[in-house]
């Protein structure tokens, strides 16, 4: 530390708060839009409903799904019209026999032994997307935990350590342990002097040790106090040698010049705080839960291509793919539309020039998940590794483990590749398979059991998959400020739902929250036109 400069308390103590990871929120913001604790308290009161009142839901997606319970609960007629020949859109859970087919044609059938899945979408749900788990807890769907940050997964760079991996809590600890023993010793200069008063600086040199692991000198250092942290060269036994051999920590600049620092950022995110949870059995149990509720409203292979509306009903006109895409037409009283925009942008649909141009304005993200089936679990057997993500800057980016059947000598299914952006681009300029390939070429790196445990994988492009065009909308500041308003708003007899109408984007809240908004207000609506007709009569 070169330079203190003047710091309040305040200051101090907040830089504290900053090296342990909110102060990481920033980045969060940017790259994931604001998000955080979501709003949802209970489903909206849609009592009084006029009858006969015909509601159109195009696409069944968790918004499309939640529109049309919701809905179809408070008593109007509600069908639904969905591309793929199943219901969740991004809610999906592929499984051994399963086709995909991405744009340019290219296709996979899933090889999974019975029993394994992958989410290729969402993958977890924090504890505080109230919205969602209430969904859960109505239908009954079975959640288990989803294990975020274990601190005996790795943190890989290539550029540091000679491309070995480390343990997460190596890593945590150290930098910690590091920070703490700068910060202490901060303290004995003027300038610190004078910003913290006596009894407040003895306090924090204390908290500092503790949380720090330092000895009584302030210095992190090898000691049984931070191997009780890192872990130990040689753990605690039993027997005639119990005794451990602590082990050495990471320099400084071993964790900040290579940026493994990086790793520990999302954790200390809300979003990624514990408890997060997973449905069990894969992610698509909730849309399963959902289609249970109202399958038989459901059309699925129904490729909408244009939307129409005047004063008095909207039409839509669709493909029917199971009749070689015959154009079919249905007429409802209101449209409740919750395609992602990067589709909606390519349909010809009535709206006002405003709503238009925030459809338009609504780039979607690149987004690649690789799916590996192994012999064995030799992340548990070897690694001791159960649940939880390694992070990387390799191309692969994330290998995250599976929360379940901890224990199991059988098979099991990891993500091999959770890739954004450019290097996503980048990643499916080959074929498919190949990206398999790459992933366990690239994941033998850290895990070097990859090439004789691996057995088949599975590739999906978000950005290639017909229904979505990408795997969230992604405002910008600038974007949201002049068109966000115009896209949430009600437009003739048109509204719009989905992620992309929330500040939660690319979470599966943004989707729940939006779609009871939209319900709300077009009941709203629709009572208001009902009473002004019944007042002219």
């Amino acid at each position: 530390m070169s330079e203190i400069r003047s710091l309040s308390r305040r200051d101090l103590l907040a830089l504290i708060g900053a090296t342990a990871g909110p102060g990481a929120m920033t980045m969060a913001m940017s790259s994931l839009g604001l998000a955080g604790e979501s709003s949802y308290r209970a489903a909206p009161n849609l009592s009084g409903a006029p009858r006969g009142v015909r509601v159109l839901v195009l696409g069944a997606g968790l918004a499309g799904l939640v529109t049309a319970y919701e809905l179809r609960k408070a008593g109007y007629e509600v069908e639904v019209l969905e591309y793929n020949s199943r219901v969740g859109g991004r809610n999906w859970t592929l499984r051994g026999g399963d086709v995909y087919t991405e744009l340019g044609g290219e296709r996979q059938t899933v090889a999974f032994d019975q029993g394994l899945y992958f989410n290729p979408g969402p993958w977890r749900i924090p504890y505080h997307h109230y919205a969602i788990l209430d969904y859960c807890r109505k239908f009954g769907v079975a959640l288990e935990p989803f294990v975020q940050v274990n601190h005996n997964a790795f943190v890989h760079s290539s550029k540091a350590l000679d491309g070995r991996p480390v343990r997460y809590r190596e890593v945590a600890a150290d930098f910690q342990g590091h920070v703490a023993e700068l910060l202490a010793k901060s303290l004995g200069q003027s300038k610190l002097d004078q910003a913290v008063d006596k009894e407040d600086k003895e306090i924090l040199i204390e908290a500092l040790r503790n949380w720090g692991a330092l000895d009584e000198e302030l210095r992190y250092r090898a000691s049984f106090a931070s191997s009780m942290r890192r872990g130990f060269d040689k753990p605690l036994g039993g027997g005639v040698d119990p005794f451990p051999t602590v082990s050495k920590p990471l320099a400084l600049e071993d964790i900040l010049r290579p940026g493994l620092w990086q790793a520990l950022l999302p954790g200390s995110l809300q979003l990624f705080q514990t408890t997060l949870f997973q449905p069990v059995g894969g992610m698509d149990q909730i849309s399963k839960a959902f289609y249970r509720e109202l399958g038989d409203i459901v059309r699925f292979d129904a490729k909408v291509v244009a939307i129409r509306q005047d004063e008095r009903e909207a039409r839509v006109a669709y493909e029917d793919l199971r009749a070689r895409g015959e154009v079919r037409e249905i007429a409802a009283d209101w449209v409740v539309c919750t395609i992602p925009l990067s589709i909606l942008s390519q349909i010809d649909f009535d709206a006002s020039d405003a709503l238009k141009a925030g459809v338009a304005a609504v780039p979607y993200g690149a987004s690649v998940k690789v799916g590996l089936q192994f012999k064995r679990r030799f992340w548990e057997e070897d690694d001791l590794i159960f649940g939880g993500v390694t992070t990387t800057d390799l191309p692969i980016h994330q290998i995250g483990y599976p929360n379940s059947e901890f224990l199991g000598r059988g098979k099991g299914v990891l993500l091999g590749a959770y890739v954004f952006g450019s290097p996503a681009l980048e990643y499916t300029s080959i074929p498919a398979a190949e990206r398999v390939r790459r992933s366990v070429s690239l994941g033998a790196r850290i895990h070097r059991q990859y090439p004789a445990e691996f057995e088949n994988g599975v590739a999906v492009a978000w950005h290639r998959a017909p229904f979505a065009l990408g795997c969230a909308g992604l405002w910008s500041d600038a974007a949201r400020a002049e068109h966000y308003k115009n896209v949430a708003e009600i437009d003739g007899r048109l509204v719009l739902a989905g992620e992309h109408v929330s500040l939660l984007p690319a979470w599966q809240e943004g989707a729940v929250l939006s779609a009871l908004d939209a319900v709300a207000r077009l009941h709203k609506r629709i009572l208001e036109k009902s009473e002004h007709v019944a007042a002219k009569h």
